[in-house]
Protein backbone atom coordinates (compact mmCIF):
# COMPACT_ATOMS: atom_id res chain seq x y z
CA UNK A 1 0.00 0.00 0.00
CA UNK A 2 2.78 2.23 0.72
CA UNK A 3 4.17 1.54 -3.07
CA UNK A 4 1.15 2.55 -4.58
CA UNK A 5 0.44 5.75 -2.28
CA UNK A 6 4.20 6.51 -3.20
CA UNK A 7 3.44 5.93 -6.72
CA UNK A 8 -0.05 7.97 -6.68
CA UNK A 9 1.68 10.83 -5.08
CA UNK A 10 4.43 10.98 -8.16
CA UNK A 11 1.72 10.66 -10.63
CA UNK A 12 -0.27 13.30 -8.75
CA UNK A 13 2.80 15.68 -9.35
CA UNK A 14 3.16 14.80 -12.94
CA UNK A 15 -0.41 15.84 -13.69
CA UNK A 16 0.48 19.67 -12.89
CA UNK A 17 3.69 19.36 -15.81
CA UNK A 18 3.70 22.55 -17.89
CA UNK A 19 2.28 24.45 -14.85
CA UNK A 20 5.02 27.26 -15.48
CA UNK A 21 6.13 26.82 -18.47
CA UNK A 22 3.27 26.70 -21.21
CA UNK A 23 1.76 29.03 -22.30
CA UNK A 24 -2.20 29.47 -23.36
CA UNK A 25 -2.90 28.11 -26.76
CA UNK A 26 -4.10 30.34 -29.48
CA UNK A 27 -7.34 29.22 -30.67
CA UNK A 28 -9.23 30.76 -34.43
CA UNK A 29 -11.05 29.55 -36.83
CA UNK A 30 -14.78 28.06 -36.61
CA UNK A 31 -13.52 24.70 -34.38
CA UNK A 32 -12.04 26.61 -31.78
CA UNK A 33 -15.61 27.86 -31.06
CA UNK A 34 -16.85 24.03 -30.20
CA UNK A 35 -15.45 24.35 -27.08
CA UNK A 36 -14.47 26.75 -24.61
CA UNK A 37 -11.28 29.06 -25.04
CA UNK A 38 -8.54 27.72 -23.00
CA UNK A 39 -8.57 29.12 -19.50
CA UNK A 40 -5.65 30.29 -17.54
CA UNK A 41 -7.72 30.37 -14.50
CA UNK A 42 -9.09 26.83 -14.52
CA UNK A 43 -10.66 24.41 -11.88
CA UNK A 44 -12.10 20.99 -12.15
CA UNK A 45 -12.23 17.31 -10.20
CA UNK A 46 -12.71 13.99 -11.07
CA UNK A 47 -11.07 10.67 -10.89
CA UNK A 48 -8.00 9.07 -11.95
CA UNK A 49 -6.80 5.47 -12.71
CA UNK A 50 -3.39 4.15 -14.18
CA UNK A 51 -2.19 0.78 -15.69
CA UNK A 52 1.27 0.89 -15.85
CA UNK A 53 4.46 -1.60 -14.88
CA UNK A 54 6.70 -1.12 -11.86
CA UNK A 55 10.25 -3.19 -12.15
CA UNK A 56 8.10 -5.11 -14.64
CA UNK A 57 5.20 -6.09 -13.17
CA UNK A 58 2.06 -4.77 -14.22
CA UNK A 59 0.47 -2.21 -11.95
CA UNK A 60 -2.73 0.00 -11.61
CA UNK A 61 -4.05 2.49 -8.80
CA UNK A 62 -7.18 4.68 -8.64
CA UNK A 63 -8.12 7.82 -6.82
CA UNK A 64 -9.81 11.26 -7.15
CA UNK A 65 -8.28 14.59 -7.57
CA UNK A 66 -9.06 18.14 -7.55
CA UNK A 67 -6.99 20.39 -9.96
CA UNK A 68 -7.38 24.34 -9.16
CA UNK A 69 -4.88 26.51 -11.54
CA UNK A 70 -4.11 30.15 -12.31
CA UNK A 71 -1.55 31.86 -14.36
CA UNK A 72 1.15 31.76 -11.43
CA UNK A 73 0.26 28.66 -9.48
CA UNK A 74 -1.30 24.95 -9.39
CA UNK A 75 -2.30 22.97 -7.06
CA UNK A 76 -3.65 19.00 -7.48
CA UNK A 77 -4.83 17.08 -4.57
CA UNK A 78 -5.10 13.43 -4.71
CA UNK A 79 -7.08 11.19 -2.33
CA UNK A 80 -8.17 7.73 -1.78
CA UNK A 81 -11.72 6.73 -0.49
CA UNK A 82 -10.75 7.35 3.09
CA UNK A 83 -7.85 10.10 2.49
CA UNK A 84 -5.66 12.57 1.08
CA UNK A 85 -3.02 10.63 -0.65
CA UNK A 86 -0.53 13.86 -1.49
CA UNK A 87 -1.46 17.94 -2.26
CA UNK A 88 1.14 19.32 -4.77
CA UNK A 89 2.05 23.23 -5.41
CA UNK A 90 3.50 24.04 -8.54
CA UNK A 91 4.36 27.80 -9.11
CA UNK A 92 7.65 29.49 -11.30
CA UNK A 93 9.77 28.90 -8.81
CA UNK A 94 9.29 25.05 -7.30
CA UNK A 95 7.52 22.12 -7.00
CA UNK A 96 6.18 21.14 -3.70
CA UNK A 97 4.61 17.61 -2.87
CA UNK A 98 3.14 16.72 0.49
CA UNK A 99 2.60 13.83 1.94
CA UNK A 100 1.00 12.78 5.30
CA UNK A 101 3.42 11.91 7.79
CA UNK A 102 6.13 13.25 5.86
CA UNK A 103 8.43 15.95 5.38
CA UNK A 104 7.30 18.07 2.14
CA UNK A 105 9.88 17.66 -0.37
CA UNK A 106 10.42 20.51 -2.79
CA UNK A 107 12.23 20.95 -6.50
CA UNK A 108 13.27 23.44 -9.00
CA UNK A 109 10.85 21.74 -11.20
CA UNK A 110 8.21 19.73 -11.88
CA UNK A 111 10.20 17.06 -13.48
CA UNK A 112 12.93 17.06 -10.84
CA UNK A 113 10.18 16.32 -7.91
CA UNK A 114 8.21 13.03 -10.56
CA UNK A 115 12.11 11.64 -11.12
CA UNK A 116 12.41 11.85 -7.10
CA UNK A 117 9.46 10.61 -6.26
CA UNK A 118 8.78 7.73 -8.39
CA UNK A 119 12.51 6.87 -10.00
CA UNK A 120 10.99 8.26 -13.76
CA UNK A 121 9.57 11.01 -15.42
CA UNK A 122 5.57 10.99 -16.22
CA UNK A 123 5.95 13.24 -19.62
CA UNK A 124 2.15 14.48 -18.93
CA UNK A 125 2.85 18.11 -18.75
CA UNK A 126 0.25 18.10 -21.99
CA UNK A 127 -2.76 17.33 -19.02
CA UNK A 128 -3.09 20.97 -18.38
CA UNK A 129 -3.94 21.64 -22.13
CA UNK A 130 -6.27 17.83 -22.39
CA UNK A 131 -8.28 18.82 -19.29
CA UNK A 132 -9.49 21.78 -21.43
CA UNK A 133 -10.28 19.85 -24.67
CA UNK A 134 -6.79 20.95 -26.74
CA UNK A 135 -3.43 19.30 -27.20
CA UNK A 136 -0.47 19.70 -29.28
CA UNK A 137 -0.50 17.19 -32.18
CA UNK A 138 2.23 15.12 -34.03
CA UNK A 139 2.95 17.48 -36.33
CA UNK A 140 3.26 20.65 -34.16
CA UNK A 141 -0.53 21.78 -34.94
CA UNK A 142 -2.65 23.01 -32.22
CA UNK A 143 -5.42 20.15 -31.81
CA UNK A 144 -8.74 21.42 -30.37
CA UNK A 145 -11.25 18.52 -29.62
CA UNK A 146 -14.78 17.63 -30.32
CA UNK A 147 -16.92 14.88 -30.59
CA UNK A 148 -16.54 14.71 -33.69
CA UNK A 149 -12.80 15.08 -33.79
CA UNK A 150 -11.65 12.90 -30.50
CA UNK A 151 -8.24 11.49 -31.14
CA UNK A 152 -5.38 12.81 -31.89
CA UNK A 153 -1.35 11.25 -31.10
CA UNK A 154 0.17 14.32 -29.42
CA UNK A 155 4.17 15.31 -30.24
CA UNK A 156 5.39 12.93 -27.32
CA UNK A 157 3.68 9.91 -28.85
CA UNK A 158 0.34 10.14 -26.33
CA UNK A 159 -2.61 8.51 -27.74
CA UNK A 160 -5.43 10.68 -26.58
CA UNK A 161 -9.31 10.10 -26.86
CA UNK A 162 -11.77 12.18 -25.72
CA UNK A 163 -14.26 9.66 -24.99
CA UNK A 164 -17.46 11.74 -23.37
CA UNK A 165 -18.89 15.27 -23.01
CA UNK A 166 -20.46 17.19 -20.70
CA UNK A 167 -21.53 20.77 -20.48
CA UNK A 168 -19.30 23.43 -19.30
CA UNK A 169 -21.09 26.45 -16.89
CA UNK A 170 -21.72 28.04 -20.25
CA UNK A 171 -23.28 25.79 -21.28
CA UNK A 172 -20.16 25.06 -23.68
CA UNK A 173 -19.07 21.49 -24.83
CA UNK A 174 -15.88 20.14 -22.84
CA UNK A 175 -14.13 16.80 -21.77
CA UNK A 176 -15.70 14.26 -19.46
CA UNK A 177 -13.35 11.51 -19.98
CA UNK A 178 -10.03 11.15 -21.66
CA UNK A 179 -8.18 8.31 -22.13
CA UNK A 180 -4.31 8.59 -22.77
CA UNK A 181 -1.93 6.04 -23.57
CA UNK A 182 1.53 5.75 -24.55
CA UNK A 183 3.48 2.27 -25.63
CA UNK A 184 6.76 1.66 -24.24
CA UNK A 185 8.95 2.50 -27.07
CA UNK A 186 12.69 3.36 -26.69
CA UNK A 187 13.19 4.26 -23.04
CA UNK A 188 9.59 5.77 -22.49
CA UNK A 189 6.92 3.66 -19.64
CA UNK A 190 4.30 1.95 -21.20
CA UNK A 191 1.17 3.24 -19.59
CA UNK A 192 -2.29 4.06 -19.90
CA UNK A 193 -4.36 6.81 -17.25
CA UNK A 194 -8.50 7.50 -17.63
CA UNK A 195 -9.44 10.67 -16.49
CA UNK A 196 -13.38 11.47 -15.97
CA UNK A 197 -14.11 14.78 -14.73
CA UNK A 198 -17.13 15.80 -12.58
CA UNK A 199 -17.47 18.82 -13.73
CA UNK A 200 -15.75 22.28 -14.91
CA UNK A 201 -15.47 25.42 -13.26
Amino acid sequence: MHVNHLIAAGLCAALLGGCATVAPPQQSGAAASLIAPYRSNFDTSGRLSVNYKHNGTPESLTGKFTWVQTPSRLDVTLSSPMATIATITVTPESATLVQADKAPRVAPDLESLTTASLGWTLPVSGLRDWLQGYAAAADGSRFVASAANNTVTTRDGWRLRFVSWQNDANGRPAPKRIDAERDGAGNAEELAIRIVLDGQG
